[in-house]
C-alpha cells in the first residue's frame, strides 16, 4: 500500500510538471506586452481582468482544454498550410484557426454590444493566440501535425520537434518567465520595437510560416539535439517571444486606445 501511494505521488508530480510545460513562453509574451500598453489600454484591460496580469491569463486557452465544453476551440491554437505558400493564397485551410481566432477575439472586444463575460473570455483567448501565432510550429504542416510527428531526441530523452520549440528549449534555458521577459525588454530600442509592430496579422503568420520551414529543415527524424541546437536556435526563439509580446501590445492598444 505504501509503495502504491509513493508511485501515485510520483505520477502526480510528473503529470503536474508536464502541465506547466509550454506556459513559460506564453507568460513571457504576456509580460512583455503589458510593459508596452498605453495608459488607456492598461486601464481597460485591468478592469476586465480584475487586476490580473496578461502573464497570468496567458495560459487560459490551454487550461480550458481539460473541459469538453470548450472542445470547439481546439483548432484555434494553430493553422496548417503548405510550405512556400502565403496564408491568403492557401487553399483548404480550416475555417477556424489561429488567424481567424485572433480576428474573432478582436471582433468581440470591439463590439459595444458584447457582454462583459464575452469580452473577458475573448481577451484571455486573444492573449494566448497571439503567442501561439509566434510559435513557428503552430504555423506548420498538417501532415506532421506541426512537427508533433517528427520524433527527435532532446538531451537523450524522446521528444518531437514541436515540443522542443514549444517548451523544452525555453525550460532548458533555466530562467523564469519574469527574468527572461526582463532580458528581452532590454534588448530593443523604440525604433526597433516600432519596426517589429509593423505589418498585418497576415504578414505575421506568414513570417512564422517561413521560420517553420527553416525549423523543419534543421533536423532529421531521430536526431539527437543538444547544446549545439540550443546555441544555434535560442536567438530565434527569443526573437519570436519578443515579437509576440510587442505585437500583442500593438493589437491591444489598437483595440482599447
Amino acid at each position: 500500500m505504501r509503495f502504491l501511494i509513493i508511485v501515485l505521488l510520483l505520477f502526480s508530480i510528473s503529470a503536474n510538471a508536464a502541465v506547466v510545460w509550454g506556459k513559460k513562453g506564453h507568460r513571457v509574451t504576456g509580460y512583455i506586452a503589458e510593459k508596452h500598453l498605453s495608459r488607456k489600454a492598461k486601464k481597460a484591460i485591468n478592469d476586465l481582468l480584475d487586476g490580473h496580469s496578461l502573464a497570468f491569463v496567458s495560459t487560459f486557452a490551454d487550461e480550458i482544454k481539460a473541459d469538453r465544453t470548450y472542445s470547439e476551440f481546439y483548432s484555434w491554437h494553430y493553422v496548417n498550410y503548405p510550405l512556400g505558400v502565403n496564408y491568403l493564397d492557401a487553399e483548404n485551410i480550416d475555417e477556424m484557426n489561429v488567424v481567424s481566432a485572433v480576428n474573432k477575439c478582436k471582433q468581440v472586444l470591439l463590439d459595444d454590444k458584447a457582454s462583459r463575460a464575452d469580452k473577458v473570455f475573448y481577451l484571455k483567448m486573444l492573449v494566448h493566440f497571439i503567442g501561439d501565432l509566434h510559435q513557428p510550429l503552430h504555423v506548420g504542416r498538417g501532415e506532421d501535425k506541426g512537427g508533433n510527428d517528427i520524433q527527435v531526441q532532446w538531451f537523450n530523452d524522446g521528444s518531437n520537434i514541436h515540443r522542443v520549440w514549444d517548451t523544452q528549449m525555453i525550460e532548458s534555458y533555466g530562467m523564469s518567465f519574469y527574468e527572461l521577459g526582463e532580458e528581452l525588454l532590454r534588448s530593443t530600442n523604440k525604433r526597433q520595437r516600432k519596426k517589429i509592430q509593423e505589418g498585418t496579422l497576415y504578414n505575421w503568420v506568414d513570417e512564422s510560416h517561413v521560420l517553420a520551414e527553416e525549423i523543419y529543415n534543421s533536423v532529421t527524424i531521430g536526431e539527437e539535439l543538444k547544446y549545439r541546437y540550443s546555441y544555434t536556435n535560442n536567438p530565434r526563439l527569443f526573437e519570436q517571444l519578443q515579437k509576440g509580446g510587442l505585437r500583442l501590445a500593438k493589437v491591444l492598444n489598437d483595440i482599447f486606445s
